[in-house]
């Protein structure tokens, strides 16, 4: 099972749950929010400890 993390929207600022594949290492993606349908560019890298940290941003912003 893939784990979770919530963040919040760059347009509309709702939270949002993305399932997140660490061990994929290190990504960049698109996906659309499931609020206002607007799309967010989601930035995933992986620690020495497999722990991943989400980072997300406005298409524009990227």
């Amino acid at each position: 099972m893939l784990p979770s993390v919530e963040v919040h929207c760059p347009y509309c600022g709702e939270p949002i749950e993305l399932l997140i594949d660490e061990s994929a290492g290190d990504q960049r993606y698109i996906e659309d929010c499931q609020v206002c349908c607007r799309p967010i560019v989601v930035a995933v890298s992986v620690d020495e400890d497999g722990e991943p940290d989400v980072a997300v941003y406005a298409e524009d912003d990227a």
